[in-house]
């Protein structure tokens, strides 16, 4: 048996590519798919099946992608409810790629549908793994109230006995899970580690030593973190079926002229350049969300769904186009209107309307706070965040919720703005700045360091 793993930075999953005498199996893939294909191609390894464990709230499949392209078969739960031709999957039925046997262990929790897969090699009496999706994580579980208020009960205790399940193979057992650390679909803050064993997750994993069922739905239910906005979509999507791209979209150049246009049509800009260079100067109603591996996920998290875009993008021009198409096409943003040639360099250039607001450090803001003036602060992190330690007198609401209530903001002086590390922040800001409030943002850290080293002045004061 020999395999690849797979990391998708930003939504914090796995994804497998499994062979056996030149025979593959693809595992959980992202609707970008052809990073799988073109890595089982290097090593001449031949797609039989696509696996999937559960229809995903995260991201949008592959599997008909890998189909298209190789005309692999697709294994699937069999209470998933696919509209697409599949094979049905469940408990105890198997597929067979080379010397190795799927077998499917229909493991509800996280979804209703939820089926593990337990791989069994010939001739080797020991299981070579187990892949458990969003059920056991390595240090943690699949969250079991994304599917709403009405099931979360009934999933959580389904959880408990799946985990029980998992908790009766050997302790040399791989465990090999979708959800990791990074994605919003575990119940707690996971291990660092992508892969674990199952005599590790006995030892260590906090969702195996819960002492009852009771103790359990308690446990797993406290402390849980927002999820973006985006997940509902992503379910009947993949039921449905994906529409199938082939290759990476490309992005037409559009001059100020034509953005001004689609904007005016309702269009949004993303402006995923760095948060100082944006609170210098951006495109009016430009949203900023600096890019990096979280770029997506907080464009599904504030911007209404599958609407229009338009991108600012940062040098190089190549990378970032393609690494902010694909964090856009993996969870469903597919009108991409296209890239702002030439930047804000050519927006200025025509004198069309710019915007800036001022940039504090959380030293600025620890010197103001001593010196008594009348501040009003707006916290952006989590709530379970802001629980655990906050700014006395600061204002909290969560950067993914701050479109639909700003107008719970106060508008009557500047507002500053602060998250744990400033990439928050600047998202929250630019939202702020599109609705003409003003404010000063902090930039580069945020609440640790102040409470950290401004609240204990504060008190020896």
């Amino acid at each position: 048996m020999d395999y690849e793993l797979f990391v998708t930075p930003g939504l914090g999953d796995n994804s497998y590519l499994i062979a056996s005498d030149g025979e593959a199996v693809i595992v959980d893939p992202q609707r970008d798919a052809w990073r799988f294909l073109a890595a089982a191609e290097a090593k001449k390894w031949r797609i039989r099946y696509v696996l999937e464990t559960h229809v995903h709230n995260d991201y949008l499949s592959g599997a008909l992608e890998i189909r298209q392209a190789t005309g692999a078969e697709i294994g699937a739960p069999a209470q998933g409810h696919y509209e697409f031709p599949y094979v049905k999957l469940a408990d105890g039925d198997e597929i067979r790629v080379g010397a190795l046997r799927f077998g499917a262990w229909e493991t509800p929790g996280h979804t209703w549908e939820h089926t593990s897969y337990l791989i069994h090699q010939d001739g080797v009496p020991e299981p070579r793994g187990v892949l458990t999706g969003g059920s056991l994580i390595v240090g943690s579980s699949g969250r079991t109230d994304l599917l709403g208020d009405a099931h979360t009960d009934g999933l959580t205790r389904a959880q408990y006995h799946t985990l029980q399940r998992f908790a009766s193979l050997p302790a040399a057992t791989p465990i090999l899970p979708t959800h990791g650390a990074g994605s919003f679909c575990t119940a707690a803050v996971p291990s660092m580690e992508r892969t674990t064993t199952m005599g590790q997750e006995r030892q260590s994993n906090p969702a195996l030593r819960a002492t009852d069922e009771e103790a359990f739905v308690k446990e797993r239910l406290t402390g849980l973190l927002a999820y973006p906005a985006y997940y509902p979509y992503m379910a009947p999507i993949n039921r449905q079926g994906p529409a199938i791209l082939e290759q990476l979209p490309g992005l037409s150049a559009l001059s100020p002229e034509q953005v001004a246009r689609r904007l005016a049509e309702g269009a949004w800009l993303i402006d995923a350049r760095s948060s100082d260079l944006f609170a210098q100067a951006h495109v009016a109603g430009a949203i900023n969300n600096p890019l990096d591996s979280a770029f997506g996920t907080y464009v599904g998290w504030t911007i209404p769904f599958n609407s229009p875009l338009i991108l600012l993008l940062p040098d190089p021009l190549g990378a970032s186009a393609e690494q902010a198409v694909t964090q856009l096409i993996r969870i469903g943003f597919d009108k991409l209107e296209g890239y702002l040639v030439g930047g804000m360099a050519t927006w200025q250039a025509e004198g069309r309307p710019v915007r800036s607001y001022p940039i504090a450090t959380v030293d600025d803001l620890c010197h103001a706070y001593l010196a008594g003036d009348a501040l009003r602060i707006l916290d952006v992190r989590q709530p379970s965040e802001f629980s655990e330690g906050h700014i006395p007198d600061s204002m909290n609401l969560f950067v993914g919720d701050l479109p639909h209530r700003l107008h719970e903001v106060p508008t009557d002086q500047e507002m500053w703005v602060v998250c744990a590390g400033g990439r928050r922040a600047a998202l929250a800001a630019s939202f702020l700045d599109r609705a003409g409030m003003p404010l000063r943002l902090i930039a580069q850290s945020g609440v640790p360091e102040w409470l950290a080293h401004c609240f204990p002045r504060q008190r020896g004061n």
